[in-house]
């Protein structure tokens, strides 16, 4: 069995499939367990207080490296070994399923992404928008209301205040204006 993977030519594939399939491994179960490559283990992944997910996105990464390196080494060592193909066609070969690894790993990063919500909603979307008090409102413009608003299907929380008189719990109000740090300027709906 090992002369099926080391012999006559077959060392270079194995080996290259065998480190790009454990580098790709230990990545990915680092980004699991670590939420960002390698913080525990003492690595400088760069600003720890400015956490980027578009390091995993980049095409010259080191996961698209290993994955090349893994699709490389399986699909040539399949094609010299299963096929019986030259080491040359093999070779080529697996330089063709290393890129198609290297796409795949790409198409399911971006996915991974599209499904990341951040949460932020445009707070301006709510002015003419109905909700309820949640904390009562004092009178002319004193902070430490707040209501509650559906905003894109989601209900939210935002701080509020009005230009009249208080307003109390569970009384409906409609957003007239939005301040610049999103306090909510809202009246009796």
């Amino acid at each position: 069995m090992l002369d099926t993977f080391l012999g006559g030519g077959a060392g270079l594939f194995t080996v290259m499939a065998a480190l790009g399939t454990l580098f790709f491994l230990v990545r990915v179960i680092l980004l699991l367990v670590a939420g960002h490559g390698a913080h525990d283990l003492g690595v400088d992944t760069g600003d720890p207080s400015h956490p980027d997910s578009s390091e995993a996105f980049k095409v010259l990464s080191i996961q698209s490296i290993a994955a090349f390196m893994m699709g490389f080494g399986w699909g040539a060592l399949g094609a010299y070994r299963g096929t019986g193909w030259e080491w040359g066609v093999s070779a080529i070969t697996g330089v063709a399923v290393g890129a198609i690894f290297v796409w795949i790993l790409a198409w399911l990063l971006k996915g991974m992404h599209d499904l990341q919500s951040s949460g932020n909603v445009d707070p301006r979307r709510a002015i003419g928008l109905e909700g309820d008090v949640y904390v009562s409102i004092p009178a002319s413009g004193a902070r430490g209301g707040q209501v509650r608003l559906v905003i894109g299907q989601r209900d939210r929380i935002y701080g509020a205040v009005t230009g009249g008189e208080a307003i109390p719990v569970q009384s409906r109000v409609r957003v007239i204006d939005v301040e610049s740090d999103h306090t909510m300027r809202v009246e009796r709906a």
